[in-house]
């Protein structure tokens, strides 16, 4: 496995290093000098390889990989990061957010950050989920009463021991963001119950708990990068996806799946993780201050989502003819309950995890 992902992270590195050159960057944490004149260079390449960055650039800028777009609350909140890092470290570091999959898909960053090709990356929990299974119960359907009961989670510590066990596959996880409950949108009718999704082929994230969950949905859970979601559902490969609202906005899903459900199912974390060999060699003082910033940006990022995902259900329901359905999701939850069964009692780990979540409710 090692030696399959050495190879994926070295191609795929190369394929960086020739598309950051070919529009001025670089495939590295890149250098520049304190002067003035370095850091408008800096700032220029950047923003001709397509990468989102603050108005501060350090003398060692962090590459972060982002699968979607540079206006994303996450991308905003990473950018927004790296200026207060640039300070708490006096201008050593900052952080350039790559979005669009413009260092691969998640799964390939995941790897790249593995292996130290790229530095930073935000991923989708499922994917952490595929290193530790114990990451499920974190992201494990109507595991949450709400948003704020999820934050609580994210902030309280109660997640160090699950996210130090990280660091022998090579990255630490620095933050835990959500961009707010998922849903069920399809392409020719709503979702009201399980047996409205009875044979329909529902794209899932790539891990055995989401396949698993929508079966116990009623649906066929469908594993698919998000870059082919549109066409997928568009040529009738899927019959519609499940995501939030932000996502489906921004990705145009909506206008191949016009009719969103409200099943609220998920609140799954995306993780902000770094490279362990790249925090490893940080200062002890500039590794903590990157943790701090981390930790601090939490806050940021909720509040940019909950702005955005009103936004974007009235502009669903006012301008781009979506039909919103309500869901009486007692039913899904019920069908669920086996599942958050196995989950939460998988391993000590995840029984702690579990106990904290019903402590903070």
């Amino acid at each position: 496995m090692f030696k399959r992902k050495s190879i994926l992270a070295l191609a795929l590195a190369a394929g960086m290093t020739l598309s950051l050159a070919g529009c001025g960057g670089s495939s590295s944490s890149s250098s520049a000098a304190a002067s003035g004149t370095a850091s408008k260079a800096a700032a220029t390449s950047s923003s001709a390889s397509g990468a989102a960055t603050g108005t501060k650039v350090g003398k060692t800028v962090l590459k972060c990989s982002f699968n979607q777009s540079a206006e994303n609350p996450e991308a905003k909140t990473v950018v927004e990061m790296s200026d207060k890092l640039y300070d708490a470290t006096d201008g050593r570091y900052s952080i350039e957010v790559y979005p669009n999959e413009l260092l691969g898909s998640q799964k390939d960053s995941l790897e790249l950050v593995e292996n130290g090709a790229i530095d930073m990356a935000i991923v989708a929990n499922s994917m952490v989920e595929n290193v530790n299974p114990d990451f499920a119960v974190i992201g494990c359907p109507y595991m949450f009463d709400s948003i704020d009961h999820q934050k609580k989670l994210f902030q309280s510590g109660a997640l160090d021991d699950l996210y130090a066990t990280t660091e022998s596959a090579g990255f630490d996880v620095l933050a835990a963001y959500d961009l707010g409950a998922r849903c069920v949108y399809t392409k020719t009718a709503p979702v009201k119950t399980p047996a409205d999704l009875s044979g329909k082929k529902i794209r899932v994230m790539q891990s055995d708990t989401m396949v698993q969950m929508l079966k116990y949905m009623g649906g066929v859970g469908t594993p698919m990068s998000q870059g082919d979601v549109y066409s997928a559902i568009q040529a009738g490969t899927l019959d519609g996806a499940e995501n939030n609202i932000i996502t489906y906005v921004d990705l145009k899903q909506y206008e191949v799946a016009p009719f969103f459900s409200e099943t609220n199912h998920l609140m799954i974390p995306d993780e902000l993780i770094i490279s362990s060999s790249l925090l490893k060699g940080m200062t002890e003082d500039d590794a903590k201050a990157l943790k701090k910033v981390a930790n601090e940006s939490i806050d940021t990022m909720f509040s940019l989502s909950a702005k955005l995902r009103d936004e974007y259900f009235a502009k669903c329901k006012n301008e781009l003819n979506v039909t919103i359905t309500t869901v009486d999701i007692k039913p899904f939850q019920d069908a669920m309950k086996p599942l958050i069964d196995s989950v939460s009692n998988r391993s000590d780990m995840t029984k702690s995890i579990y106990q904290e979540i019903q402590k903070l409710k």
